[in-house]
């Protein structure tokens, strides 16, 4: 089962929980007054959006709720999971995951398709992708600046953390960091938008909508879950 966390102004719940849905993953939305994650989670998932209107810093009050804390526990008990875009900087705040989320550099926000490249594949999330591979990953954000000391960042990249970065300088982020993990490698967040890029349909490449390129973050998705269980029929 996929645990889906939302809170009070978060917006991409349905819209992950319907991915799952669609490979035939059991999935199950958790209020943030949950004090526990169902037993049968084998993978827990922050959806974007706006949590608690994005006040203070984003994602600040999140990480005080009950069912961060839960996270938490489910983590240290080597449990899986995924932040996407307001899910990271709840991980950041949290501090389930090093380094902080700041304001865009230009201020502004920010949405387009966003070129990535693959940078470490030493992890369920990325197994099955290709370094330096690039994907073009939806991204949606305000306050995607990541910036980490010289000190974590330099073990981030010790430690394999650092797993995508943007192809170009978009909101300032040290190094175009885009998604990192934890040392354990059981943690994984991002700002771009897999969950907006899964449709399978073949319309037109010339255009680029519903193009192959549009399926890029199925893949983060399924091999998330499907490392941990043997998953079939899911393609």
């Amino acid at each position: 089962m996929v645990s889906i966390l939302h809170f009070l102004g978060t917006n991409c719940q349905y819209d992950v929980a319907n991915v799952y849905t669609s490979f035939g993953i059991p999935n199950t939305l958790i209020w943030h007054t949950e004090k526990a994650l169902p037993s049968e989670t084998k993978l827990a998932v922050i959806a974007g959006g706006f949590s608690y209107g994005d006040y203070l810093r984003c994602g600040a009050i999140a990480a005080q709720s009950n069912s961060v804390k839960a996270l938490k526990r489910y983590v240290d008990n080597g449990g899986r999971v995924l932040g996407i875009c307001n899910g990271f900087q709840i991980l950041c705040e949290s501090k389930i995951l090093p380094g902080v989320l700041m304001r865009n550099k230009d201020l502004k926000f920010i949405s387009k398709d966003a070129t990535l490249e693959v940078i470490s594949t030493d992890n369920a999330m990325l197994t099955h992708y290709v370094k330096k591979q690039k994907i073009i990953i939806p991204i949606a954000h305000a306050e995607g600046n990541y910036q980490i000391d010289k000190k974590g960042l330099e073990e981030l990249y010790e430690n394999n953390q650092v797993l995508l970065k943007y192809d170009e300088e978009l909101n300032g982020s040290v190094d175009k960091i885009a998604g990192i993990c934890n040392r354990e490698k059981n943690v994984f967040g991002l700002m771009p938008h897999p969950e907006r890029a899964i449709n399978y349909k073949k319309i037109s490449k010339e255009t680029r909508d519903n193009s192959k390129d549009n399926v890029m973050g199925a893949e983060m998705l399924k091999t998330l879950y499907c490392d941990t269980l043997v998953c079939s029929n899911l393609y």
